[in-house]
């Protein structure tokens, strides 16, 4: 594959992670918040779920019940911003790539091997959240 159909992908993935991340702020601020922030509680023997936001419709924060279908969507949606953060950030990098491989040369650390400690540490720390969100997700449910 060519250098330009390469970066055409990677400026879509760009595209697509961005506005995974705008979508899902005006999501939050239509309800109101997100569920990781909110809780479910039983009252009366009814499961009720809330969402919460910081700073959305007053300084100390923001909470409201919602249905349940909102709650597990906007549970979902949070976990998707993990994965959406390291596509966009590595495909920046490696549209990067050639310059810091430039840069780079001689010194104590390779461009190669900055890039490759670089998509490494994105990986992980991202995967990691992603896994911390989605078992904070099924210990909930």
């Amino acid at each position: 594959m060519d250098r330009r159909k390469r970066n055409r992908i990677r400026t879509w993935i760009i595209i697509l992670g961005l506005s995974n991340f705008i979508v899902y702020a005006v999501v939050y601020a239509l309800i109101g918040g997100d569920a990781p922030n909110g809780y479910i509680k039983n009252i009366d023997g009814q499961t009720v779920y809330y969402i919460r936001g910081h700073f959305v419709h007053r300084m100390i924060g923001y909470e409201q019940d919602v249905p349940r279908w909102v709650w597990i969507y906007s549970y979902i949606h949070s976990i998707s911003i993990w994965p959406s953060i390291a596509a966009v950030l590595l495909a920046m990098l490696m549209m990067a790539r050639p310059h810091i491989m430039a840069t780079y040369q001689g010194g104590v650390m390779s461009g190669q091997t900055l890039v490759t400690v670089l998509a490494t540490v994105i990986v992980i720390v991202t995967s990691l959240i992603m896994t911390s969100f989605i078992w904070e997700f099924a210990k909930r449910l």
